[in-house]
């Protein structure tokens, strides 16, 4: 089935004629032909593409490193400027804003609380808000599904900038649905116009969809590895390599100390559903243990409508530390720019996680204590659901 993307709806609308418009972009804002909202834009006669501006990575998502930032620029061919959000600035300044009718943001988001790009969008509608500009998302499937919320709710006493609201780390909204939430529950209060997706259902990933999969940010290259991403992404706070400087980022994990056969069997052992752990050696070639030989696993979603992402998030980490014991560790700050907080806190939204892992609780439990402020986030969620 083919989903009708909010950027394609946009343009067929004729809503941006003889406007002045800024896009937040970045290589994923494409449509089911594979073009560029930028040159779908530029194409127009009628209208007037003044600014552009790029989430972490950058505008072209050629940055590696996650922290990293990027520099404004000047886009080679068709001369206007690109202005970095990720840099010496997070959010739009007035001088980048002069002169703009309106703001369209158009990004891949991942599902995942901990992704950037949906505070780029916040933060571009606070900017939006102060200059009385308004704002138009086109909206994009969320790839891992808009059925399943799960994980953690962020403590706002560790919100940053890759976490700056209650939400859980799978939170089964479109980024359009976000930026509903967000503007209305968060006191931001911009002029906001979501262009709603055709034909998306809640139950489809990515690849029902019938639209292109371009790497949103270099270390997803995969629907595979978005699928694992909500809980993998929690390895970042710890000394264990999430695979990223190899092939298959987040879906491979581990250690040099890692016996990879006695791991394998301990996280198989708990039986959790829908996911299998192949038990792997691999040298990534940069970030954690760069160049050394670590034994770990390989996550294989089995079934990814039974799977469990931060489940087996929480799984991994309690049985890698069960085997490593004292060499086990937690990654230090900073994180993000953040000085003062672990990371791990930072990922998971607060100390909890963290706090239970060492008592040794097991992830079932863990994820038990979940459900509360899950089942909160639900009903306040269900009033913006556009599908």
């Amino acid at each position: 089935m083919s989903v009708t993307l909010g950027s394609e709806r946009l343009l067929a609308s004729g809503m941006l004629a003889g406007r002045r418009v800024g896009v937040v972009s970045n290589p994923a804002s494409v449509d089911a032909a594979f073009g560029h909202i930028v040159d779908r834009i530029a194409a127009r006669p009628d209208v007037t593409l003044a600014a552009l501006f790029g989430p972490q990575h950058g505008f072209h998502a050629d940055v590696q490193d996650n922290m990293i930032e990027t520099a404004h620029a000047r886009h080679p061919r068709l001369g206007v400027p690109i202005h970095s959000l990720y840099s010496d600035t997070r959010e739009p300044t007035a001088e980048m804003l002069d002169g703009l009718d309106v703001l369209v943001i158009d990004l891949q988001d991942v599902g995942t609380r901990v992704y950037t790009y949906i505070y780029t969008m916040a933060n571009c509608l606070r900017a939006a808000r102060r200059h009385a500009l308004p704002v138009v998302v086109c909206d994009r499937p969320n790839p891992i599904g808009g059925e399943e919320v799960e994980g953690p709710v962020l403590d706002p006493a560790c919100a940053s900038f890759v976490g700056q609201f209650p939400i859980p780390l799978r939170h089964g909204l479109t980024i359009g649905e976000l930026a509903r939430l967000f503007n209305d529950c968060f006191d931001i209060g911009a002029e906001l116009e979501v262009i709603p997706l055709e034909g998306w259902s809640r139950s489809m990933y990515h690849d029902d969809a019938g639209v292109p999969w371009v790497i949103p940010s270099p270390n997803l290259p995969t629907l595979d590895s978005a699928i694992v991403y909500p809980g993998a992404v929690l390895l970042e706070g710890t000394l264990l390599s999430e695979g990223r400087g190899t092939t298959r980022p987040f879906e491979l994990f581990g250690a040099p100390e890692i016996e990879p056969d006695k791991l394998a069997q301990s996280l198989n052992a708990l039986d959790l559903p829908g996911v299998y752990f192949r038990p792997v050696t691999f040298e990534p070639t940069f970030q954690k243990h760069a160049g050394r030989p670590c034994g770990g696993c390989q996550i294989h979603v089995t079934d990814r409508r039974a799977f469990r992402p931060v489940l087996a998030g929480v799984g991994v980490i309690a049985a890698c530390r069960q085997m490593l014991r004292d060499r086990f560790g937690w990654r230090k700050p900073p994180y993000e720019y953040e000085n003062t907080k672990m990371p791990i806190d930072i990922l998971a939204g607060s100390p909890t996680l963290r706090r239970h892992i060492a008592a040794g609780l097991p992830a079932a439990d863990i994820a038990a204590e979940w459900e509360g402020d899950l089942a909160e986030f639900e009903a306040l969620r269900r009033n913006y659901l556009l599908y």
